[in-house]
């Protein structure tokens, strides 16, 4: 009888795995924007770290620093087409497809990055992301973010904001060279990897780039001796994936759980990261004799009032923009209540942003 029962139960084990369906292994390639000398890659690295870490045998992820595969501004074209399965990015680099993907990216005085967490965690902004990049047969994964960005970075200073009259200045974003024109400068757009040789040259007066550590990073004490803060021009942004549509569809639930889940811990590990090593890139460029000078308190609240009608003016434009944008101010409002009756001890301000109903009506175009 054990004989027989043993029998039994090694046939049941037997037939049990031959009906068990096998989880293909799935093999991706993934690229990102940044090269291995700015330290926004490290963000990717996380990501892919965690996620091929969950993920076991069920997927593997093989990350490629920017520019090896293709150049960074043909990475979403390449994840759209299925050339490969992933791309790391900053959305704002795609706003010539649809400027819906600047708000996604980062903001003129406005959310900061405990805001975008917030507004995509619990307030419908990752269905947002999923809806502007699925109009390109991509699913979009937000995780990294980062607060205010430095500022501009010059040989000579820039202490108020007449001081930006006719100066030449590389700056990323829609909204943000609009501003800047209207302030009296005019923007210069070029990749993060062109901005060294741009100053040391003297072609552009100055530029902005990232936070004070991936600025560091780039090389920019070496070609500029002033620092005007605080980066008015992103109050903050964010990073994520883009994943082809078919790649993400031949995935199990629980494969794509696991990558969700690799993401939202990349985010909260990106957050604390870049602040650290901001805090220790300041410290850097002071040690490295940069005269470093802020914008009074007044003056941002001029650029807050230009950043606004500025922010008006684009979303209107475009009825998608103007959905994100009013999804956006909305939490803000919404937010308001809890954030300004917990102050001092709350998580940041809330910015007296741009107008609900006129965002409402754009968007209902």
């Amino acid at each position: 009888m054990k004989i027989k029962t043993s029998i039994m139960a090694t046939v049941g084990v037997l037939t049990a795995g031959l009906a068990a369906p096998v989880a293909a292994q799935e093999n991706w390639t993934m690229t990102t924007v940044w090269p291995s000398s700015l330290e926004l890659i490290e963000m990717d690295r996380k990501f892919v770290e965690l996620a091929n870490l969950l993920t076991g045998d069920a997927l593997t992820i093989e990350l490629f620093e920017g520019g090896t595969l293709v150049p960074a501004g043909e990475v979403f074209g390449a994840v759209e087409s299925g050339t490969i399965e992933a791309g790391a990015d900053w959305p704002g680099y795609w706003a010539g497809r649809d400027t819906a993907f600047s708000p996604l990216a980062t903001h003129a005085s406005l959310f900061n990055a405990i805001d975008y967490v917030n507004w995509i965690q619990q307030w419908g902004g990752a269905e947002i992301y999923n809806e502007v990049y699925g109009q390109f047969g991509m699913v979009y994964l937000p995780y990294g973010v980062t607060n205010n960005e430095s500022g501009f970075r010059t040989n000579t200073p820039i202490r108020t904001t007449e001081d930006l009259e006719g100066m030449r200045l590389r700056l990323s974003g829609l909204e943000q060279g609009r501003l800047l024109t209207q302030l009296g400068g005019s923007q210069v757009s070029m990749a993060g990897g062109e901005i060294y040789q741009a100053l040391e040259r003297g072609v552009i007066d100055g530029a902005e780039f990232s936070t004070p550590n991936v600025d560091w990073s780039a090389g920019f004490q070496q070609v500029t001796t002033d620092w005007s803060t605080p980066g008015w021009h992103q109050s903050s942004s964010v990073f994520g994936v883009m994943i082809n549509q078919a790649a993400w569809d031949a995935l199990d639930e629980t494969t794509q759980a696991q990558l969700r889940a690799a993401a939202d811990a990349t985010m909260l590990w990106s957050l604390a990261f870049t602040e650290r090593r901001s805090n220790d890139a300041y410290l850097q460029f002071q040690e490295a004799g940069i005269d470093i000078s802020r914008l009074d308190d007044e003056t941002l609240a001029t650029i807050q009032e230009m950043a606004n009608a500025t922010i008006e003016e684009v979303a209107c434009e475009n009825p998608m923009s103007a959905r994100v944008y009013l999804s956006q101010v909305e939490y803000l409002t919404d937010y308001a209540n809890w954030r300004d009756a917990s102050a001092p001890f709350n998580l940041g301000r809330t910015p007296d942003g741009p107008d609900l109903e006129v965002l409402r009506g754009c968007a209902e175009q």
